[in-house]
C-alpha cells in the first residue's frame, strides 16, 4: 500500500485523535496534488495521527479511516467495517416485520461517505466523495463476501463536495454494479409495505430515516383529520390512515411522488378515493387553507434540508420558524404538530428555537410532547455532531 505523508496545521491532531474523521483542506501545511483515493497519513510533528483518503475535489481533503497504523486499507478492511455495520443492525433493529434499512451510514458506521441501503437483498450505493471511486469495486466485493444472499447492487453516487451525508435529495439516476435491480419493489417496514424506485427515487428510494417516526403517526392518527406536507411517497400518509384517521390530505410539488403515494395505499388495502391527494406548492396551500379556514388534528411537516451550507443556516431558520408558523395556523386547538428538520447545520437547539418563534409568531401555547432523532440504523459517533441531522418533534398547540 503505498501512502502519502502529508502535514496537518498545529493543533488539528487532538480532534482526530478525539474521534472526528475529516480533514478540510486549510487544516494540511500543503495540499499535495495527488489522485483522488490516495491513501495518506496525517502526520503531527512527524508522528503519525490517522490515515484515510484524499479528494481533491471537496472543501474536505481527507476523510479518516483509521487512527491504527497498522490498518491497511484493502477489501479486508472494508469487509470489516461493513459486517461490524451490519451486526449492529441486526442486533439493533427488529427485523421481523421490516425488510430495508440502512446497512452503512458513512461516519457512523467508520466509513466517511460511504452509504449503503438494504430493500430485501438489493443493496444500494451512495458514495459522497470523488475519493471513493477508485474503491467502488472493492466496496462491491466487500458487500458480497459480508451478505453472500444480495440479489444485485445499484450505485447511486453522489461523487461531488457535499460535506453530509444527508445534502443531496436529487433524483440522479442509477448503474448497476452487480446482479440485478428491478425498475420498483416493495418493501415492508413495520409490516407496512411501500413501493420504492431505486433507480430514480430520492436518496436511494425512500426515506429511512423516519421509519419509527411514521410509525409514531400511525399510533397518534386514530380519528384525526390529518395534512401531510411534502409527502413524498406516502410514507406518513400511509400510516396516518392504517392508525384509522378519518381523513388523510397529502400534498407534495413533485407529481410522481404522488402518483406513487397513492399506489402505496392501494398496497396496503386502503382506497386513495376516499383520501385527498394534491401536486401544489406547500406553502401556497397552507395559505389557501388558511384563508379557508381549514383546520386539521394532526400536521405532519418533513420538509428536504432548508440548509446546505454554512451560510445558509440563518435563513433556513427563518424558513423553519415561516412554515412552522403557517401549519400552526391550520392545527385545531389542541391538535398536534409534527415537525422535522434534515439539516445538519441546524442544531436541535436552534430548531427548537424555530418553533418556539413560530409559536409566538402564530398565537398559541406549543408543548413539546415527543422529541426524537435518528434510528439505530444511522449512528452517529460521539465525537462527530455534524452526524446527528434528524430532529422530530411532535408538540400539542393550543391557542392563547
Amino acid at each position: 500500500m503505498n501512502v502519502v505523508r502529508l502535514s496537518l496545521r498545529p493543533g488539528l491532531a487532538r480532534h482526530l485523535r478525539a474521534g472526528h474523521p475529516w480533514v478540510f483542506r486549510k487544516g494540511l501545511e500543503q495540499v499535495p496534488r495527488i489522485p483522488a483515493g490516495s491513501v495518506v497519513d496525517l502526520t503531527e510533528g512527524g508522528k503519525f495521527v490517522a490515515r484515510g483518503y484524499f479528494d481533491p475535489h471537496s472543501p474536505i481533503a481527507v476523510r479518516v479511516l483509521t487512527r491504527d497504523v497498522r490498518e491497511s486499507i484493502d477489501q479486508a478492511f472494508l469487509e470489516g467495517r461493513i459486517a461490524r455495520a451490519l451486526k449492529l443492525r441486526r442486533s439493533m433493529l427488529d427485523l421481523s416485520a421490516t425488510d430495508a434499512f440502512r446497512w452503512v451510514h458513512g461516519e457512523g458506521d467508520g466509513l466517511p461517505g460511504v452509504v449503503v441501503d438494504l430493500y430485501k437483498r438489493l443493496a444500494v450505493v451512495k458514495l459522497y466523495s470523488a475519493g471513493l471511486t477508485p474503491y467502488r469495486a472493492m466496496l462491491v466485493a466487500a458487500l458480497r463476501a459480508v451478505m453472500p444472499e444480495l440479489s444485485g447492487i445499484l450505485g447511486r453516487d453522489q461523487a461531488g463536495d457535499g460535506e453530509t451525508l444527508e445534502e443531496d435529495e436529487g433524483r440522479g439516476g442509477g448503474h448497476l454494479l452487480f446482479g440485478t435491480a428491478p425498475e420498483q419493489l416493495t418493501i415492508l417496514e413495520k409490516g407496512v409495505r411501500f413501493r420504492v424506485d431505486p433507480w430514480r427515487g430520492q436518496k436511494t428510494g425512500f426515506f429511512l430515516d423516519q421509519r419509527e417516526n411514521r410509525a409514531l403517526v400511525r399510533h397518534l392518527a386514530a380519528g384525526a383529520r390529518v395534512l401531510n406536507c411534502f409527502c413524498f411517497s406516502g410514507g406518513f400518509s400511509v400510516n396516518a390512515a392504517l392508525g384509522g384517521a378519518a381523513q388523510v390530505f397529502s400534498v407534495d410539488q413533485d407529481a410522481d411522488a404522488i402518483a406513487l403515494a397513492r399506489e402505496n395505499f392501494r398496497e396496503n388495502g386502503l382506497d386513495p378515493e376516499g383520501h385527498d391527494f394534491l401536486a401544489a406548492d406547500v406553502f401556497r396551500l397552507l395559505q389557501s387553507f388558511r384563508d379557508e379556514g381549514r383546520q386539521f388534528d394532526l400536521v405532519v411537516l418533513d420538509p428536504p434540508a432548508f440548509a446546505k451550507t454554512q451560510r445558509a443556516v440563518e435563513a433556513a431558520l427563518d424558513g423553519y420558524a415561516s412554515l412552522n408558523r403557517q401549519a400552526l395556523a391550520l392545527v385545531a386547538p389542541g391538535g398536534l404538530l409534527a415537525t422535522s428538520s434534515c439539516s445538519a447545520r441546524v442544531s436541535p437547539e436552534a430548531f427548537l428555537g424555530a418553533l418556539k418563534e413560530a409559536a409566538a409568531k402564530a398565537g398559541v401555547d406549543l408543548t413539546l410532547v415527543e422529541e426524537r432523532y435518528q434510528p439505530a440504523d444511522h449512528p452517529v459517533a460521539l465525537a462527530f455532531p455534524e452526524g446527528r441531522y434528524l430532529k422530530f418533534h411532535v408538540l400539542r398547540a393550543q391557542p392563547w
